[in-house]
């Protein structure tokens, strides 16, 4: 099979694949390239309420396949920050569900969602110091904001893979499920919980939750013209499910 991304909608969720199984779901230059097209395609899409990223088979994504990397190192590195950031900047709610193997650059993609939940097994290592390269300081920052700078320091300065457990108690990841089709149950029913709420709730948190400081006036004259408080109140006076319209 060609390495490639591979996207659906279904019931609100979008789902992207990361598929290049020959190579543990190694990112190509291509593949690098093409993230951030998908996502600008997928967030644009009304019908899209959610973003699920994950890993065909059983693993999520070993890093990048240096066998397609011809570009110079800072240019590398540039595909993939450039991937990184415009996933941390889809504008509704993001989830990794990991599974196998997260190294590298499949790190750097899911500490660029909101959430990560992942299968008991994963592997997750950022490897920079077992080649000698910089680690992107945006990249550097969203992990220690993740993780706490001591964590970070541990994976950065190592290389070495932690599992599951430890990823949980440090919050690299959220959710730990069993092996055995947990991890997407737990994933589809959350993902039903998230599609049904308010995206204005969660792209006004998601901002502010990001640190960005600039953006209150711009919320609040989305609220004043979403009609979703209003909905929200009304369905639970009326003990009904809400229909929020913002984003639609």
């Amino acid at each position: 099979m060609e390495p490639q991304l591979r996207d659906t909608v279904e019931d609100g969720v979008a789902t992207v694949v990361i598929t290049h199984p020959a190579k543990r779901n190694a990112m190509t230059a291509a593949m690098w390239r093409a993230l951030p097209g998908v996502l600008g395609r997928l967030a644009a899409d009304p019908a899209v309420r959610v973003l699920v990223l994950t890993g065909a088979g059983d693993t999520f994504c070993a890093g990048a396949d240096i066998s397609t990397l011809r570009e110079p190192g800072d240019e590398q590195q540039r595909l993939a920050v450039r991937a990184e950031e415009a996933l941390a900047a889809f504008p509704k709610p993001t989830l990794a569900a990991v599974r196998g193997f997260c190294v590298g650059g499949g790190s750097q993609l899911a500490a660029a969602c909101d959430l990560r939940f992942a299968e008991e097994g994963a592997l997750f290592g950022i490897t920079p110091a077992k080649l000698g390269i910089v680690y992107p300081s945006s990249s550097t920052r969203r992990l220690t904001a993740l993780v706490g700078p001591s964590t970070a320091k541990y994976l950065l300065f190592s290389g070495e893979l932690i599992d599951s457990e430890r990823a949980l108690r440090t919050g690299l990841v959220d959710e730990v499920h069993p092996a055995g089709g947990a991890l997407d149950e737990r994933v589809a029913a959350f993902c039903r919980v998230l599609a049904s709420r308010s995206l204005l709730t969660q792209a006004s948190a998601k901002d502010f939750a990001d640190g960005r400081t600039d953006r209150d006036a711009y919320w609040a004259d989305r609220a004043a013209g979403s009609g979703d408080t209003a909905e929200g109140v009304a369905a639970f006076l009326e003990r009904r499910a809400p229909r929020f319209t913002y984003g639609r």
